[in-house]
């Protein structure tokens, strides 16, 4: 089902393959473990995304890939009570791969590169039919809904303690990595918690 496709690979940066069944709590040797591409002149593990110096302004976590320019179909539901708006933050710095329109080979000063995220793992700008992004997710969200816990009051229940607000949310916003962790694969498709039994859609939605 589309529907789920963000949740499953949101914050995958570069190449995670859905088919993918390696468990690994580390980047190293994971699908995002590119130090190896024939592309990757470089050769480095972290700087195809991150860098020490001279980091991409107006970024977070020191940003060394080019940036999605991108306008997306976002995620639209006659039974959604939030407000979805284009994607922002850490979910399009994931979408800079992923969107298929920014070449994996784009860092540091590589602006046209020919290799791209294919495949199921290319989401496209259509997300109208993937799991939101980039909307609020609070007391009042979850009131209106009806059928999603508190985040300021609910527990993580993850690795580490806090509650949803605290452990998923990125500036009070439901990002692709509220749920996916893109340097640890420990989970499949480097979910941040088991989905075993719904467990990580669960963390939010009570159904």
């Amino acid at each position: 089902m589309r529907n789920a496709r963000i949740l499953m690979l949101g914050t995958v940066t570069a190449g995670a393959l859905l088919a993918s069944t390696s468990q690994s709590s580390s980047i190293v040797g994971s699908k995002h473990d590119m130090s190896a591409a024939a592309w990757n002149t470089t050769k480095t593990l972290c700087g195809t995304c991150h860098t020490p110096h001279n980091a991409i302004a107006g970024q977070p976590a020191l940003w060394n890939h080019q940036v999605t320019t991108a306008t997306y179909t976002v995620y639209t539901s006659t039974t959604m009570n939030a407000v979805v708006g284009q994607p922002s933050g850490t979910s399009k710095l994931c979408l800079s791969c992923h969107d298929g329109t920014v070449a994996l080979e784009n860092f540091g000063s590589v602006t046209s590169g020919a290799n791209f995220v294919t495949g199921v793992n290319n989401l496209g700008t259509n997300l109208s039919n993937d799991h939101p992004i980039s909307f609020t997710y609070d007391t009042a969200l979850a009131t209106a809904d009806g059928q999603l816990f508190d985040p300021a009051t609910a527990q993580w229940n993850g690795a580490g303690s806090g509650t949803i607000a605290a452990k998923m949310l990125f500036g009070g916003q439901v990002e692709c990595a509220s749920c996916h962790n893109p340097h640890d694969n420990q989970f499949t498709f480097f979910l941040r918690k088991s989905n075993a039994g719904s467990a990580l859609c669960l963390t939010c939605h009570n159904k």
